[in-house]
Formats: structure tokens, C-alpha cells, sequence
């Protein structure tokens, strides 16, 4: 067994330390990622479904059927007004945008369609072209 010198005994230390410092990095953002959310620690579970009146208008929210339409941005999840599907996209920060409220990110669906409800001001939503 070779002896153990200055240098070996300095080589060694650094590699355990570069080790623990990288297991130390990459716990937090396993963890994160093994209970649904992402490495900034944003929650990307789905959303509980809802149906409700909210100013005279019926808003559901469920989550979405499996394959469908290949643009989908919702994050897996549907939300109608009157029975008209407003279209939704979940941004990278899980935040939520419509296509009627584009520039005012919520932090849920039903907040979406609250905020699609007070934008239309009574006007019927109309159906979204597909391309």
C-alpha cells in the first residue's frame, strides 16, 4: 500500500468536497421535481375541477381528455364559459393567461375564468379557431 502523502491526503479532501457540494445542489431540485413542482418551486399539480355561476355566467374548469388537439396549452386542463371553451396556457412561473385576458396573469383556472367573465362585460365568448 502506497504511502499517504500531502498531496494524495489534499486530492482526496477536494474530491469528497466537490461531491457533497454537488449532492448538495442537486437534492433540493430532485425533491422539488418528485412532488410536482419545478426547480424555482412552483406548484405544477393539476387544479382542482369547479362549476359555478359567477356574475350570471356558468364557468366550469376539469382537467382535459387525454390527446385532442395538439396546440393545447392548458396544461392538461379545460375551462368553459357557457359551455364555450375559453383557451388557457400555464406559464413556466404556473401562473395562467387566456385568450381573453392575455396580458393579466392569474394563479389559477377559475381565476382565469373569472377574469375572462369581467372582461367580456356580458358579451357571449366565441369559439376559438383551431388552425
Amino acid at each position: 500500500m502506497p504511502d499517504l502523502t500531502r498531496r494524495r491526503a489534499l486530492t482526496a479532501a477536494a474530491a469528497l468536497a466537490a461531491t457533497a457540494s454537488a449532492a448538495a445542489v442537486a437534492a433540493p431540485h430532485a425533491t422539488a421535481l418528485t412532488l410536482g413542482t419545478s426547480a424555482a418551486g412552483h406548484d405544477h399539480t393539476a387544479p382542482d375541477p369547479f362549476d359555478e355561476v359567477y356574475n350570471g355566467r356558468r364557468i366550469q374548469g376539469r382537467p382535459a381528455g387525454v390527446g385532442g388537439h395538439h396546440h393545447d396549452h392548458g396544461g392538461g386542463y379545460a375551462v368553459f364559459v357557457d359551455g364555450v371553451q375559453l383557451h388557457l396556457m400555464r406559464n413556466a412561473d404556473g401562473s395562467w393567461i387566456s385568450v381573453v385576458s392575455h396580458y393579466d396573469p392569474v394563479p389559477t383556472p377559475r381565476a382565469a375564468a373569472r377574469a375572462a367573465v369581467d372582461e367580456l362585460q356580458g358579451a357571449p365568448l366565441l369559439p376559438f379557431p383551431a388552425n
